[in-house]
């Protein structure tokens, strides 16, 4: 090797060392500002809303990369950083949260784990009718179609917006019942209904999560959706008669307290085998939109499909949500042979008789007891 090659060589190590020692410097500063920095972060709370979902065994991390891609937060590490300090972030339960856009990962995390964040959630309790009911002491329950407008207001203050009842009641009474998601077991007996009233019954009791953003008809078919197998994992939906099981379900679940719910089935399915009337006071008291234990007269004397004092046979639909007790004990009535039941203690239970006298005497000490 000449002079000129050895020059050459030593030349292009000291390239290579200055060139290697220049990134090891830019790593550096590069790790020293991203400690200095941290991670990518938006400033503040953010604004407008974002309505996103937290799906069942998502982990931080997971919900972190959903938020980026929503626009909520800059950066994974952002949130994931912040979350170590909201411990209840460990507690958040899947569904939809309101949020806002280009939070810091700070207020995002702060945010989720408020109780108002929450979104699209309802739990729907059995008795329920669709539409608000009002007890004697003025107490209003809000229905099945109060609950899920509800459910669906997104926003705050005056940005704050929600599906009214009344526009769910009216995409219900017009759409198609399959397009609506009325199951097939039940839909000749709901086309025979009062459309106000064809999916009485069919919201079964449980917790549902409804995605707010949904329009009307969406919302009413996921509802369904998530209902269904809920009713058919109590026993219905295997024949066509389990629209009938449902409304003597119905019944059942509006007149009884659950031990009693098997005898007041028999009783239900011995007046229906004799043809007589049942001369149920939730029967009559359900168009009316009234939760009461007793009804007046002028209500019994009214004619009407519900008025079971005056019809023989059961009501068109199902007056309410049906638990799995009442359903439960419509497809297996307890054996006996009453054709009478009295609401007959403070507690809510029943006395039972097989005939009208000794249902007189229990009536008699049932009011003696104050029982109603």
């Amino acid at each position: 090797m000449n002079a000129r090659s050895t020059a050459a060589e030593s030349q292009r190590r000291r390239r290579l060392l200055l060139l290697a020692t220049a990134l090891v410097f830019g790593a550096a500063l590069v790790a020293s500002a991203l400690i200095v920095l941290g991670p990518d972060d938006y400033p503040g709370d953010g604004n407008g809303t974002v309505v996103v979902r937290v799906e069942r065994g998502d982990s931080t991390r997971a919900i972190g990369d959903m938020l980026v891609a929503r626009g909520v937060v800059a950066s994974r590490a952002a949130f994931v950083g912040a979350a170590e300090d909201v411990p209840e972030i460990q507690r958040v339960q899947p569904g939809y949260y309101q949020l806002r856009d280009r939070m810091s990962g700070e207020s995002a995390a702060e945010a989720l784990v408020e109780p108002d964040a929450r979104v699209g959630f309802m739990d729907v309790k059995g008795g329920v009718q669709l539409d608000d009911t009002k007890a004697p002491n003025g107490t209003v329950t809000p229905g099945v179609l109060s609950q899920i407008s509800t459910a669906t207001c997104v926003g705050e203050d005056d940005d704050r917006h929600c599906v009214p009842a009344d526009e769910l009641r009216k995409v219900m009474a017009e759409s198609d019942l399959a397009a609506l998601g009325v199951p097939e077991w039940a839909r000749t007996g709901v086309a025979k209904a009062a459309p106000v009233r064809r999916l009485e019954g069919l919201v079964a009791p449980g917790t549902y999560d409804i995605d707010p953003t949904q329009p009307p008809l969406q919302v009413l078919r996921s509802v369904l959706a998530s209902s269904e197998p809920r009713l058919r994992r109590a026993g219905l939906g295997r024949d066509a008669s389990s629209y009938e099981a449902l409304i003597r379900a119905s019944l059942v679940e509006r007149e009884a307290i659950a031990p009693d719910m098997p005898r007041v089935a028999r009783v239900i399915t011995n007046r229906l085998g004799a043809n007589q009337r049942l001369e149920l006071d939730s029967t009559v008291n359900y168009p009316l939109d009234v939760q009461a234990l007793r009804t007046t007269a002028e209500a019994r004397g009214a004619p009407g499909p519900y008025n079971s004092y005056l019809n023989v046979g059961l009501p068109p639909t199902p007056v309410s949500s049906v638990s799995d007790g009442a359903i439960a004990a419509a497809l297996q009535p307890a054996p006996g042979p009453w054709f009478f039941f009295v609401r007959c203690t403070t507690e809510g239970a029943s006395c039972f008789a097989v005939t009208y006298p000794e249902h007189q005497a229990n009536v008699a000490r049932a009011q003696e007891a104050g029982a109603f």
